[in-house]
């Protein structure tokens, strides 16, 4: 009997436990994502909706701050804390992948029906490139172009039809637009000491034949020379050393400036405030026929690699970029894809604009990529207020800055 009992109670163990594994297979994996999207931006709903699926996988969202994203995720990451999945602003992205903090995704994107290389613009895809490997999916991206005041452009007896497409004719618009007795600017960009200010250069370095690596080239060196011109002759507000980007291109809105550096994400503010003909058209070139370049912003998705669930955070990524084409719809972001073709809305300027945008987007380029980029950055940042203030000639601005550049790189 105390056998048999024995026995019997060890079979009931064991359906226990084969019970308690079931029970265990059953549960959700658990997945964590972290991302700067407020509500009315595309991550909690990519999330949301992924979550709806019941697959097998449920994903906690959190927002975090901006001018933490670096510092916090890095931390995170060095305390066994970090989430499956970021999205990182481009420019970051090297810092993550070289210190092998990002998951290689090159196989599971060489398998992926879903994420496809050629599909993307070259500037994102380069973006989270590292080392030959991908280390990351681009989530959205932008660029910059000229807006430019057509009833403007009319008054001051220019073709609407014939907006600036050299960098001597830029200034030329300007000059002619400027109009101090009614307050009106000819041109609105942003030279801030931030990321915003070398976002906004870097294109105009690499159009003269520069780059980051080669900032004092004698093409960026011209590029600084021309926006020193626009300063002096006050073609453009003085505060354009202070303003972001957002606030520059509200003084166009407002109808204090006739021309504006600026991106996609003014489209819908563009469409609401301004009230006049208005239009977008590539930024300038040094010279008909030289080499076009733009800026490239925004986010990419990547998976930590310490995440304990490689191939669901993969899953996810997938069902994130299975949602690109309601990018633009749904939150006027433009997907980092060449393949997706947005519908128009209906609104003439606004999807004019848009086309030009998705023109510049096929010569949009990453800031880097290098793990050290704020460095970098901040070197031309401090160039461009050197020049603009009066403090160096563009050149031994340029010239301080490739030292910076120099010992970074190393």
């Amino acid at each position: 009997m105390g056998i048999r009992k024995y026995a019997v109670m060890g079979a009931l163990a064991l359906v226990g436990v084969s019970m308690l594994g079931l029970s265990a297979k059953a549960e959700d994996v658990k997945l964590t994502v972290w991302s700067l999207d407020r509500d009315i931006q595309p991550a909690p709903h990519l999330v949301a909706d992924f979550n709806k699926l019941n697959n097998g996988i449920q994903i906690e969202y959190r927002q975090i701050q901006f001018d933490d994203v670096v510092s916090e995720a890095m931390r995170a990451y060095s305390t066994g804390q970090a989430p499956d999945i970021i999205a990182i602003d481009n420019p970051e992205h090297a810092l993550f992948s070289s210190r092998g903090a990002f998951l290689d995704l090159t196989d599971m994107i060489a398998k992926s029906t879903v994420i496809k290389p050629e599909n993307y613009f070259p500037g994102p895809l380069k973006s989270v490139e590292w080392d030959g490997k991908y280390y990351g999916v681009p989530k959205a991206t932008n660029t910059i172009a000229l807006y430019y005041n057509k009833d403007m452009f009319k008054a001051k007896g220019l073709d609407p039809k014939k907006p600036p497409q050299t960098w001597d004719e830029l200034v030329e618009d300007a000059r002619k637009l400027t109009d101090p007795a009614a307050n009106v600017y000819g041109l609105a960009f942003s030279a801030k000491a931030s990321e915003e200010g070398t976002f906004q250069f870097l294109p105009w370095a690499q159009m003269g034949g520069g780059s980051y690596q080669d900032i004092n080239s004698e093409g960026a060196v011209k590029a600084l020379t021309v926006w020193k011109t626009i300063m002096d002759e006050k073609l453009a507000s003085p505060d354009t050393l202070t303003r972001g980007q957002w606030d520059s291109t509200g003084t166009f809105n407002s109808g204090n400036a006739a021309m504006a550096i600026s991106g996609p994400w003014e489209l819908d503010r563009m469409s609401q405030e301004a009230k006049f003909d208005w239009g977008v058209t590539l930024l300038p070139v040094p010279q008909e026929g030289a080499e076009r370049s733009s800026a490239m912003g925004d986010f990419n998705w990547a998976i930590f690699a310490s995440t304990k669930h490689p191939e669901e955070a993969f899953k996810a990524l997938e069902y994130f970029a299975s949602q690109d084409d309601k990018m633009f719809k749904n939150y006027g972001q433009l997907p980092a894809r060449s393949d997706i073709a947005i519908p128009a809305t209906g609104q003439a300027l606004k999807d004019a604009g848009l086309q030009v945008f998705l023109e510049q987007l096929k010569y949009a380029k990453p800031r880097g990529p290098h793990p050290e980029w704020p460095k970098i950055s901040k070197a031309i940042q401090d160039a461009i207020q050197a020049a603009l203030t009066g403090q160096s000639s563009p050149k031994d601005a340029l010239d301080q800055a490739a030292e910076k550049i120099k010992a970074v790189l190393g």
